[in-house]
């Protein structure tokens, strides 16, 4: 399976679910998105190492592992999301130290904050993305708007959001696969990536 690199779009405040944010990563050579839901802290942690410039008084947690490493020599050298089932997203971390290589499980969120502090890219694999992206589907005046727009905010972590099975049946159950693409489409273009990520995720498991 090949792998696909992403970079970090931004991160933004969850308009239904409190304590919640969507991290947005995007497919470096396309323009599809992933979209992940994760929680409070360690949105804080992504977005202060995103800001080079803010310091926080005392090491955060993601900043105390990172200078662990630093004192062992132990090397994160790249992130991979390698698994999603049941729009839960499984990462691993391949770390390095004496040229021997590791690899260790993490929360995607986790594994992000700490790749931010080891300059380490981050991939997935390209069958994740054609399940899970969404497709921004913009005239380029229109990207270089939104571009300009993005605001980087000062569970396990999920393909939309925690809500159930069962809440997410009943709220679009009423709609025909047509008919939620275009919603999916809407929520895009709207840049409500939560709500997209949820469509995204009911016409998912309807063509499965």
């Amino acid at each position: 399976m090949s792998l696909v690199r992403l970079s970090i779009k931004g991160i933004s405040y969850s308009q239904t679910q409190n304590g919640a944010y969507a991290l947005i990563l995007n497919e470096v050579d396309g323009e599809r998105k992933l979209p992940i839901v994760i929680g409070a802290f360690e949105a804080q942690s992504i977005a202060i190492a995103l800001e080079k410039e803010i310091r926080p008084p005392r090491p955060l947690t993601h900043d105390l592992f990172k200078t662990f490493a630093d004192r062992f020599d132990i090397v994160v050298k790249q992130v991979i999301i390698h698994k999603l089932v049941d729009g839960v997203f499984y990462s691993s971390m391949i770390c390095e130290r004496d040229k021997i290589e590791e690899i260790i499980d993490a929360r995607t969120s986790d594994a992000i904050a700490l790749a931010l502090r080891f300059d380490a890219p981050i991939f997935t694999y390209k069958n994740i993305l054609d399940k899970a992206g969404i497709y921004l589907n913009m005239s380029s005046e229109d990207k270089s708007d939104s571009e300009e727009s993005d605001d980087i905010l000062s569970t396990p972590e999920t393909f939309g959001n925690t809500s159930s099975d069962e809440e997410i049946k009943n709220t679009y159950a009423k709609y025909t696969l047509a008919e939620l693409n275009d919603l999916m489409d809407q929520a895009v273009q709207d840049e409500d990536y939560e709500k997209a990520a949820k469509i995204r995720d009911e016409i998912t498991k309807r063509e499965s």
